[in-house]
C-alpha cells in the first residue's frame, strides 16, 4: 500500500503536469490562430461571386454628354495612382411609379398640404397648376410621377426681395419641416443637404458671395449614403429636390422657387454586381466615355489635373429601374464626371 508521501509526491506531479499541459495547448491555439491570420493575410478567402440578380442593367440616364474636344487629363491622387475599389457593389431596385385613376385626387391633396389651392387647372395632360390663395405663387405637379416645382411672380409681389435672407442653416431647417408637415420628406433625404447665398440678378438666380449680397438663400436636399457611397446629382452643385428661400416672415411668402424630383429606393432589394477596376474606368474616362457632369471654369485644350476617383450612386432625378453605382472623378477647377461603375459585361447594351 502507497504511504501518504508517495500519494502526495504522486498528486503534485500530477497537477504540475496538469497545468503544464494546459498551457501548452493555450500556446498551440494561440499559435494555430496566429498562422491562420498569418495565412490569410497573404491568402485571403475570396469574396463570394456578385449576385447579378436583376440581370443585364439598363443604361443611366445620363444628359446628354458636353462635348470633350480639347481637353485631356492627367491623375494625381493622394494615393499617387490609381485607386483600389471595391471587387462588387450593391445596386438597389427602384419601384416604378404608377399613374392610377386617382392621381388627380392625389396631386390635389398634395396641393393642400403644401399650402395651394386644390382649385387646380390642366396645363397638359400630366402636369396641373395650383395657385396659392395668399401669395402670387404657383404649383405645378406631375400626376404621372410626383415631380413638382414652385415659383413665386417677384414682379407682382416684390416684398420678398426686401427682407434680410434667413441664416443657411435656418433655412434648410425650414425647408425640411415644410416638407415634413407636408408628408413628403423621405427618409432618405432627411440628413444630407447644402445650402448658399443666392441673389436675383437680371430676373436671374446666381450664386451670392456673403449675406450681405444675397436676396435668398438656396437649401439643396440629397440622398444619404447607400453603402457607405455618396449620392451624386446630374448637376452636382443641386440637389434633385432644392428650394429658393426669403427672409420673409410669412409662410406664404417663404418659399420663392423650388423643385422637387424624387423616386425611392427600396433598401430590402439589392444584388451585388462586379465593379470595373479602377485602371478600366480611367482608361474609359480619358477616351471620353464619361458623362461631364461639371465643367467647371476648365477650358478647352487645357490639361485637367484628375485629383480624386471614387464610387458613389447616381441619383438621376428621374424614373429609374435601379440604383446603381458610378465612378466619379473629381479634378481641378470644379472638374466633375461620372462613369457607369458596373462591368460592361452586366449592362444591357448602351
Amino acid at each position: 500500500m502507497a504511504s501518504l508521501t508517495q500519494v502526495s509526491i504522486a498528486t503534485r506531479k500530477t497537477i504540475r503536469y496538469g497545468i503544464y499541459t494546459v498551457i501548452a495547448l493555450i500556446i498551440a491555439r494561440y499559435l494555430f490562430l496566429a498562422g491562420v491570420m498569418v495565412y490569410r493575410y497573404f491568402f485571403p478567402v475570396p469574396p463570394p461571386a456578385p449576385e447579378v440578380a436583376f440581370g443585364p442593367l439598363p443604361a443611366l440616364p445620363f444628359p446628354v454628354k458636353t462635348p470633350t474636344e480639347g481637353l485631356s487629363f492627367s491623375l494625381e491622387t493622394p494615393e499617387g495612382g490609381l485607386p483600389n475599389f471595391s471587387y462588387q457593389a450593391k445596386v438597389f431596385y427602384m419601384p416604378k411609379v404608377f399613374t392610377g385613376l386617382l392621381s388627380l385626387d392625389i396631386a390635389k391633396d398634395r396641393a393642400t398640404k403644401l399650402g395651394f389651392s386644390p382649385d387646380g387647372a390642366e396645363v397638359t395632360e400630366t402636369v396641373y397648376k395650383f395657385p396659392h390663395p395668399k401669395s402670387p405663387s404657383e404649383l405645378q405637379i406631375s400626376i404621372a410621377t410626383g415631380v413638382f416645382s414652385i415659383s413665386y411672380n417677384l414682379g407682382s409681389d416684390p416684398t420678398p426681395l426686401q427682407e434680410k435672407p434667413t441664416a443657411p442653416e435656418v433655412a434648410a431647417s425650414k425647408v425640411r419641416s415644410y416638407l415634413s408637415t407636408s408628408g413628403l420628406l423621405p427618409k432618405d433625404m432627411e440628413g444630407a443637404s447644402k445650402s448658399e447665398y443666392v441673389k436675383l440678378v437680371n430676373d436671374k438666380i446666381i450664386g451670392a458671395i456673403s449675406l450681405s449680397d444675397a436676396n435668398f438663400v438656396k437649401v439643396n436636399l440629397f440622398r444619404k449614403e447607400y453603402d457607405s457611397l455618396p449620392s451624386m446629382t446630374p448637376d452636382p452643385t443641386s440637389g434633385n429636390i432644392w428650394f429658393i428661400v426669403s427672409g420673409a416672415t410669412e409662410k406664404e411668402k417663404m418659399v420663392i422657387a423650388a423643385e422637387y424630383h424624387y423616386f425611392p429606393v427600396d433598401e430590402t432589394k439589392s444584388s451585388t454586381y462586379p465593379i470595373k477596376t479602377s485602371q478600366v474606368a480611367w482608361n474609359e474616362f480619358t477616351a471620353g466615355k464619361a458623362y461631364i457632369a461639371s465643367l467647371g471654369t476648365n477650358q478647352a485644350g487645357k490639361n485637367i489635373t484628375i485629383r480624386r476617383m471614387y464610387l458613389a450612386y447616381y441619383d438621376g432625378g428621374t424614373a429609374m429601374d435601379f440604383y446603381q453605382p458610378i465612378v466619379v472623378f473629381e479634378g481641378d477647377n470644379g472638374f466633375i464626371a461620372y462613369l457607369p461603375a458596373v462591368t460592361a459585361d452586366s449592362n444591357a447594351k448602351q
